[in-house]
């Protein structure tokens, strides 16, 4: 059992972070039930302008949170005891973009794990500069020396290293029967597209065990609005089956979710194992004003029901490049599952108290 597995107190399947969980009664034993009870309400947004957020909720009963900045060039992280306790909750600057260099431009998507005990945070940064250099952004690691995240010391663990020096983001791991994975996004030569999906079991939290399969390509109508993109996955493992969401299009009110579903037992480097939806599984809600909800990651809450975090913005009309427009929020909800074990994650809902199911 890895160290992850002790901490989240679920066996060899041990995720309940930003990309995998298992949720029930061993992930919330170390909160007590009077605690769960009195849990404060969630109010949409939850943390205004924190976009591509994750939720960490460790076995200590903390919930840690991180996300983009507007700025893009910082790294943060905040912790509470509740999940409403998150849109408050003092937040701590773990890393800065440095002065020059590959790592001195944005700072993109990051994302926190406990790997073998570590804590790791993976990140995508690109170099200062101006012009189309800026983009040429990678996938990084910083480390923590200490076992708490919010007063240990953060320094660069490395570089991704995949196959192809090409536009990669959006790293996530999770450990399924016994082996840890890595799903990313990367533009892939030969391909005309943005970014496509990808996957390998992981060797170092850095390097790659084994040729990455290609899970998932933009081509379908909803993908390849503004941009052919597909990025941001998220696994969820229920009901027998592991659930990848991802996000499609540009990142305006097109932005949304789409989804690759694989049988549990089934050889997850087989592409062949994963179907993706025909249409987006989460979009925007013009009735709601929920904008482009998208690159989403999954917790649960005191009580152990089913969370979906993902961040939106409240109105449609951007003016020019929308990855600078600061208004992407985190939001949280409740979802259900269909009849044949499939998460239905309904409609963004709108601003204000969140109704628990």
């Amino acid at each position: 059992m890895t160290d992850e597995a002790q901490a989240m107190g679920q066996g060899e399947s041990p995720m309940l972070n930003r990309r995998i969980f298992l949720a029930g009664a061993a992930a919330l034993s170390a909160t007590p039930a009077a605690a769960r009870g009195r849990a404060a309400a969630l109010v949409n947004p939850v943390v205004r302008q924190r976009a591509d957020a994750q939720v960490f909720r460790h076995s200590d009963g903390w919930y840690y949170l991180t996300g983009s900045v507007p700025e893009y060039d910082r790294l943060v992280l905040r912790r509470a005891r509740t999940l409403a306790g998150l849109s408050n909750a003092p937040e701590r600057v773990l890393w800065r973009h440095r002065a020059s260099g590959p790592m001195s431009g944005f700072l993109w998507a990051p994302e926190l794990h406990l790997v073998d005990g570590r804590w790791i945070m993976y990140f995508a940064a690109g170099p200062s500069g101006g012009g189309e250099d800026v983009f040429r952004i990678r996938t990084y690691a910083i480390a923590c020396d200490g076992a708490d995240p919010m007063t240990g010391n953060w320094t660069v663990l490395g570089q991704l290293e995949t196959p192809w020096d090409t536009f990669n983001l959006d790293s996530t791991s999770f450990v399924h029967k016994g082996r840890r994975y890595l799903a990313w996004a990367q533009r892939e030569p030969g391909i005309d597209t943005n970014s496509n999906l990808y996957l390998a079991p992981l060797a170092t939290p850095l390097t790659l065990a084994a040729k990455p399969a290609r899970l998932s390509v933009p081509t379908l109508d909803w993908e390849v609005q503004g941009f052919k993109v597909n990025e941001a996955p998220a696994v969820l493992l229920r009901n027998g089956r592991l659930f990848m969401t991802y996000s499609a299009s540009a990142t305006d009110a097109r932005y949304c979710l789409g989804m690759l579903t694989a049988r549990a037992d089934a050889d997850l480097m087989d592409p062949a194992s994963w179907t993706k939806s025909p249409l987006p599984v989460f979009k925007t809600s013009a009735a709601h004003k929920i904008f482009g909800p998208g690159h989403n990651s999954f917790t649960v809450d005191e009580q152990g029901r089913d969370v979906l975090v993902y961040h939106a913005r409240d109105y449609a009309e951007i003016k020019g490049d929308p990855l600078f427009d600061p208004n992407r929020h985190t939001r949280m909800q409740y979802f259900r599952y269909r009849a044949d074990g499939s998460p239905d994650f309904g409609e963004p809902v709108a601003n204000g108290p969140l109704q628990r199911s």
